[in-house]
């Protein structure tokens, strides 16, 4: 299980890609660096809580995981 620091900081560095990403496609479409920085900005804080939600989750499920086995068996 990871811990809550890693979640967030995992949460962070991706949504600073996929914000970057967002940024441009609306300055693309609209031609305004305000509005795609404003949209980028709120595009961030929104899901950054979604994300690391959705991996505290998912930490929550055993789902796929392998049963760890005891280093030493008596």
């Amino acid at each position: 299980m990871e811990t809550t620091r890693r979640s967030l900081a995992k949460a962070i560095s991706y949504r600073i890609i996929g914000s970057m990403t967002t940024t441009l496609v609306v300055y693309s479409a609209f031609g305004r660096l305000d509005v795609a920085a404003t949209v980028g900005v709120l595009d961030t804080t929104v899901k950054i809580f979604i994300y690391l939600a959705h991996e505290r989750a998912w930490n929550r499920i055993p789902y796929g995981r392998e049963k760890k086995q005891p280093e030493y068996c008596i």
